[in-house]
């Protein structure tokens, strides 16, 4: 066991890609585990390789879960980094799907790497999702960064601007760019003021990215029904409230001011000047309160 990875089962994969998310501050809305998830749910998956918990995870953070049956205690669940073979018809996927470590950031790194060395996988493909001022009207601008830059221009991704504190994706991908393995790094904002998860939204267009990176197809129309019905529920919220309706009018004209996006779209924080900002954890309250009102029947 090398840095806590330990390996299930070994097997041959058809020229693999290794798709990495992370469950924590990289996981807006949930909108980047949301493509794990959905990858290994809708396929045959083997897993392959975990990381061992105690290696990186602090139990205090991230406790495990006790699963009871007919009030008995059936067993613990403890946090989990696992990585599944996901066959597809063009290629194989290496999917983890996992947490973000509270320490020994490199050393987890270090496992990663050597997953998809031994799997032989010709990239690693991070995702993630960060909190923006965007509105939820309008299709969902992923960013990106790769160590071949042509890639980030042949899939029309806006290059990434961000610049500030990261999380284990960005250490996962720079570490990638110092092992000389090739990497790619998609990102979707979810709207501060619907940040409660799930997105479908963000996770409908990080998996569109990723099956053109990838060169595969996916069906992704059973997640266009669940986009379509978020959307009709966060209209209907955002109607009856006036003052949210009108911050996110000002989002939309803030974007379409600006076709290149780039003053569009801030991950993380609030754009400088444009206006009075409503404060984001009150509007957030306000409209999560209405959805889980429309959940409850009332």
């Amino acid at each position: 066991m090398t840095d806590g990875l330990v390996w299930e089962r070994r097997e041959p994969l058809r020229r693999p890609l290794l798709v990495a998310a992370f469950s924590g501050w990289n996981d807006a809305g949930d909108a980047a585990t949301g493509v794990a998830d959905w990858l290994v749910r809708r396929q045959d998956p083997r897993r392959i390789a975990y990381i061992d918990p105690d290696e990186h995870v602090d139990y205090q953070s991230h406790r495990p879960q006790i699963e009871l049956v007919d009030g008995v205690t059936r067993a613990v669940t403890w946090p989990a980094n696992d990585c599944f073979a996901v066959a597809l018809p063009e290629r194989d996927l290496v999917v983890l799907r996992g947490i973000e470590p509270n320490v020994r950031w490199r050393s987890f790194c270090n496992a990663v790497l050597a997953v998809a060395r031994e799997t032989d996988c010709e990239m690693v493909v991070t995702i993630g999702a960060l909190l923006g001022d965007v509105p939820h009207t309008r299709p969902v601008r992923v960013t990106g960064t790769a160590s071949d830059p042509t890639l980030v221009t042949g899939l029309e991704l806006r290059r990434s601007q961000y610049e500030g504190p990261t999380g284990i994706v960005g250490v996962l991908h720079d570490a990638c760019r110092a092992a000389g393995v090739a990497t790619a790094s998609l990102w979707a904002p979810v709207p501060h003021y619907v940040s409660s998860p799930p997105n479908p939204p963000a996770t409908r267009a990080l998996l569109e990215h990723l099956a053109v990176l990838a060169g595969i197809e996916l069906d992704l129309s059973g997640l266009d029904q669940l986009v379509d019905l978020w959307r009709v529920q966060v209209d209907h919220a955002i109607r009856e409230d006036d003052e949210v309706s009108s911050y996110v009018r000002e989002l939309e004209g803030r974007l379409d001011a600006d076709d290149a996006g780039e003053r569009g779209i801030i991950l993380g924080g609030h754009p400088a000047g444009g206006g009075t900002v409503p404060d984001a954890e009150e509007l957030a309250a306000e409209v999560e309160q209405f959805l889980r009102e429309q959940d409850g029947g009332g």
